[in-house]
């Protein structure tokens, strides 16, 4: 390859020299300034302008420009030289560009130098350009560009990505791509150190191949088995130099997995299957598992296991997630009637390639033995469900028999019962006959629903089943008159239709209604259409909005049923005063009196009663209270008392103008007032009668106003709920145990007094009046004072 380039270069050379000649031959071109030619690679050189008109093309020549690479340079050493067709004796030549005056250097003879080792692969040519000057340091030769090219050795080995991995799947035929394995070279790719060579040196067991030049790998034979090996390994070297032995080498591990396909038939781990299941087993719930061996992988795996025979509607297989086989129940079992089943099963699978030796070793087939075993049943229902039908407001002694039976052959006897509370039905425990307990109603609950008990005796073990009872209707509901609003005019003639009636019926089959008169009506009459309806007419008037009367008719609706049930109903008619078009302008109210039913009216009298006894109640109370008040309270006790809470206090006229110890004065043996050892006695004030006017008054007793006085105080003072007074001037008290009774005037009389009030001429001038006033012979006493 080195020899090539110098062959190259040697041509460039030589090019350049008969373009010189070619310019020599021809002469001097013409004068102009600034012309341009071009160079000896095609590029534009702009030459120097001179004022002479004509001069001869000149041209740089350039040497060989070619570095080696990696060649040491201990000392510089030349690579080339710089040439100029103008001859000038004396010469310097500068160079610019990468890497000049650095890695490259020239003399003054043009000979360019390289300084030290360079590597193609950090940088493949350097693009410079080179001046000439002469001895007066004047530019002789402008720049022209030129470029030194590093020649390339095979120097860097091949290099591997890492991680290199494939797939193919198994049974794949010759030829099949699996993955493309690619070194990298640093070294130049267009020359021999770049082209790789690929190879595979280990793994595969000849089952793989790989093209030298692309490194595509692809399967050499079509044998590949994931049971049998599922991974390969293989080792791929690529070497430069066309795969030369010179050349530079390198190795790499690929992992090559084998994909899995459905290529094995699903096999029985046995040829027989022996289960042991209580008769009592749940319908629809596994049995027992089906084993099977598959060697493909569990997605790939597509077996059917189908079941021989009628044994298919008692028994099915279905595949778990294992792709094994479930033995499910679809029929219950019964030890009693056949207490072992035996049936054959086959598995099946459609495979994507088979393979004759799995054919040979597969168990396809299996027997399948189910043992039933005996346990003691719950009772069984004849019927999953029972529906009866019973007539409403009747009670029934025999609406339908539930039966149950013990499966087992004890044969235990079956006891019956119903679960829901307040069931309006009984059931016989023995026979199980139902019957009602009370009349039913269809308008009140139309279907009635309720669990049945089947309880063993002994056992103990119980079943339930649903029971619906249908309640068929009865004409047993009246009729119910709909009336529209009713008016009729002061101006109505006679047939006027006034309004229109229908009626409404709760039972169940559809009524023929019909409507009448239930009591002869001069003003008014019925008009039955037949077909459920009917219009009260205007028989004969006048009408009048002046007329104190009520108009009113009573209806009576028949349902036409069996038995035939009838309605009377009040239907009142607004007498209205009208316009022309018969819109009314004013109207009398009248009240519509519909006919009640007996329930609405057992309704108003427990309501009528309860605000009766309510009533009772109260007044009872109160009048017991007032009772209770009168017997704590005598009437003597009412009294009026004055209390001044203004006052600033007590003065000396206070004292002066009321002596306040009169007002005990009238004890006859100077004794307290009170005395608790003893009952209550009257008032000494009520006993006094009136005494002959020359009789004294007893003297008056110390002491007792003090200590009331005294008990006064101590209740203002510990009394936490009343306001503290200035002053509590008390002028008297009263009451039972006062001998001044009651003061108040409440129970006085202006007449009839048996009292002496003489003796309020000895507290003082200023009694004198009062004495007048109710004393006896109140002129004898005027001489005293």
């Amino acid at each position: 390859m080195a020899q090539a380039d110098k062959v190259m270069a040697l041509l460039r050379t030589t090019w350049a020299l008969l373009c010189v000649a070619v310019v020599v031959a021809v002469g001097y071109g013409p004068a102009v300034v600034g012309a341009e030619e071009q160079s000896r690679d095609g590029s534009i050189v702009k030459k120097e302008s001179h004022p002479v008109l004509l001069r001869h093309k000149r041209d740089w020549i350039w040497n060989s420009l070619y570095v080696e690479e990696e060649k040491p340079a201990p000392v510089p050493y030349k690579i080339g030289q710089l040439k100029s067709t103008l001859r000038v004796e004396v010469k310097k030549f500068t160079i610019d560009g990468e890497g000049a005056n650095t890695i490259f250097t020239v003399d003054n003879k043009g000979d360019l130098f390289v300084t030290r080792s360079l590597d193609r692969e950090e940088k493949s040519a350097y693009h410079l350009s080179a001046k000439m000057y002469d001895g007066n340091n004047q530019m002789v030769e402008d720049s022209g560009k030129f470029e030194v090219i590093v020649n390339d050795i095979n120097d860097n080995m091949p290099v591997f990505p890492k991680g290199l991995n494939g797939s193919v799947m198994e049974r794949a035929t010759v030829g099949t791509k699996i993955v493309e394995v690619k070194a990298t070279d640093a070294d130049d790719p267009t020359t021999a150190n770049g082209e790789l060579r690929y190879s595979l040196i280990r793994g595969g067991d000849g089952k793989f191949q790989i093209d030298e030049i692309t490194g595509m790998l692809s399967c050499s034979r079509g044998d590949l088995d994931r049971e049998s090996v599922g991974q390969y390994v293989l080792v791929v070297r690529a070497q430069d130099m066309r795969g030369k032995p010179s050349g530079s080498t390198a190795t790499t591990s690929v992992t090559i997995s084998i994909t899995d396909i459905n290529d094995n038939i699903a096999s029985f781990t046995t040829n027989h299957f022996e289960v042991k299941v209580p008769e009592n087993h749940k319908l629809n719930e596994k049995i027992t598992t089906l084993q099977l061996e598959d060697r493909d992988q569990v997605q790939n795996k597509v077996p059917r296991i189908s079941i021989s025979g009628d044994y298919s509607r008692m028994f099915n297989v279905e595949t778990n997630s294992n792709k094994d086989g479930n033995l499910m129940l679809r029929q219950p079992l019964d030890y009693e009637t056949m207490p072992v089943h035996t049936f054959t099963v086959e598995v099946r699978e459609d495979l994507a390639i088979r393979t004759p030796e799995n054919n040979r070793i597969a168990i396809t087939t299996a027997t399948v033995t189910i043992k039933v075993l005996d346990v003691d049943e719950p009772p069984v229902f004849s019927q999953p469900s029972y529906t009866f039908t019973v007539l409403e407001e009747r009670v029934v002694q025999n609406i339908g028999m539930i039966l149950a039976t013990d499966p087992d052959k004890a044969k235990n006897v079956i006891r019956y019962s119903i679960l829901d509370q307040d069931c309006p039905f009984s059931i016989n425990p023995r026979t199980g006959v139902l019957s009602t307990v009370r009349p039913l109603d269809r308008e009140l609950e139309a279907t009635h629903m309720f669990q049945v008990k089947a309880q063993e005796d002994g056992s103990g073990l119980e079943t339930f089943v649903k029971v619906d009872i249908i309640v068929q209707d009865i004409n047993d509901n009246k009729p119910e008159l709909v009336a529209e609003d009713v008016f009729v005019c002061e101006n109505d003639p006679a047939n006027t239709v006034l309004g229109t009636l229908r009626a409404t019926d709760k039972d169940e089959h559809p009524a023929s209604f019909s409507f009448s008169l239930a009591s002869p009506s001069s003003n008014f009459s019925i008009k039955d259409h037949g077909n459920n309806s009917a219009d009260i007419v205007v028989k004969q008037g006048p009408f009048s909005l002046d007329d104190s009367r009520d108009y009113s008719v009573a209806v009576r609706v028949g349902d036409g049923g069996r038995p035939l049930l009838t309605s009377v109903t009040y239907v009142a008619i607004k007498a209205c005063r009208c316009d022309h078009r018969r819109v009314p302008t004013q109207c009398k109210a009248a009240a519509l009196r519909m006919g009640v039913s007996v329930h609405a009216l057992i309704a108003i009298l427990l309501c009528i009663l309860t605000i009766l006894v309510i009533v009772i109640l109260f007044v009872m109370r109160k009048r017991y209270q007032k009772e209770h008040l009168s017997s704590l309270k005598h009437s003597g006790e009412i009294h009026e008392q004055l209390v001044t809470y203004d006052e600033e206090g007590g003065g000396e006229m206070d004292t002066n103008g009321y002596d306040v110890s009169i007002l005990t004065s009238a004890c006859n043996d100077g004794s307290l007032l009170r005395h608790p050892e003893h009952a209550p006695h009257p008032s000494l004030y009520a006993m006094v009668q009136k005494p002959h006017h020359h009789h004294r008054q007893p003297s008056a007793c110390k002491g007792d106003m003090a200590a009331m006085i005294e008990d006064k105080k101590f209740e203002a003072d510990h009394d936490r709920d009343g306001f503290p007074y200035d002053t509590l001037h008390i002028y008297g008290y009263e009451g039972p145990e006062s001998l001044a009774g009651s003061l108040s005037s409440l129970d006085s009389s202006s007449s009839g007094s048996n009292l002496d009030y003489d003796f309020l001429n000895d507290w003082g001038p200023r009694f004198r009046t009062l004495a007048e006033l109710y004393g006896v012979n109140a002129h004898e006493y005027y001489h005293q004072y």
